[in-house]
């Protein structure tokens, strides 16, 4: 199993490079301290998905962005809903452009499906924007199973979902794997299951004080296969 968002692709830089290019249409029109307004929005986008709760589910994501900018507009001097809205709608398309998979990715995942092994990807996101992002990385074909959050009703690290992708995927536990970028969210909830875990520690992060230590840590996801106990 795998997680999406900067574990399959740096999606770190894409929100970054969009919400940049919004930033700059902004202060194309209206007098603000574009590096302000980008801080700004940063904190809010990062905010909200380190926290985000099963209650936010069911919540359409647009609108749920345009409260991300009217925040960061605000902390930088302008209260202006509608312009918040354009902002959404910008950063929305800006973003397409730059999706783009971690190189070796694809090929892991192909390979990993010529030995045999079923394949599930079970992110944090939103199916509203999360379905177009598989078909732009050309990920939709790439799974047995897809799990998303709002589509499953559960949100890593809820051991019940790492459960339910076992029970679809027809693997126990023991015989399953998950690879993920986010220590509290993929490692720390697969292994709880007693899936082997991978983490993904492209940030040099640390293992939290009395947190269980992930079965193996890579850098990057071309290492993936070469850490996970695979059986011909």
């Amino acid at each position: 199993m795998f997680d999406l968002d900067d574990t399959l692709h740096d999606d770190t830089a894409t929100f970054r490079r969009a919400a940049e290019r919004v930033v700059q249409d902004v202060a194309a029109e209206r007098d603000v301290d574009a590096a302000a307004l980008f801080e700004a929005y940063v904190g809010q986008a990062e905010s909200f998905w380190i926290n985000l709760a099963p209650e936010h589910l069911g919540t359409r994501l647009v609108g749920l962005r345009a409260g991300m900018w009217l925040a960061a507009l605000r902390d930088a001097g302008i209260d202006d809903a509608a312009l918040a809205e354009r902002c959404a709608e910008s950063y929305n398309r800006y973003r397409k452009d730059h999706l783009k998979l971690w190189p070796g990715a694809l090929e892991l995942l192909v390979a990993l499906r010529v030995r045999g092994l079923k394949l599930g990807l079970v992110t944090n996101g939103f199916a509203e924007t999360h379905r177009e992002k598989l078909t732009l990385l050309n990920l939709e074909e790439a799974f047995d199973e897809i799990f998303i959050a709002d589509e499953v009703g559960m949100i890593k690290p809820d051991p019940r979902l790492f459960r339910l992708a076992c029970e679809r995927l027809g693997a126990l536990p023991r015989a399953s794997a998950m690879v993920g970028d986010r220590y509290e969210r993929d490692i720390r909830g697969a292994h709880a299951v007693g899936l082997y875990t991978v983490w993904l520690n492209a940030r040099g992060e640390e293992v939290p004080p009395g947190g269980p230590e992930p079965d193996a840590t890579v850098a990057s996801i071309d290492r993936v296969e070469s850490v996970l106990p695979l059986r011909e």
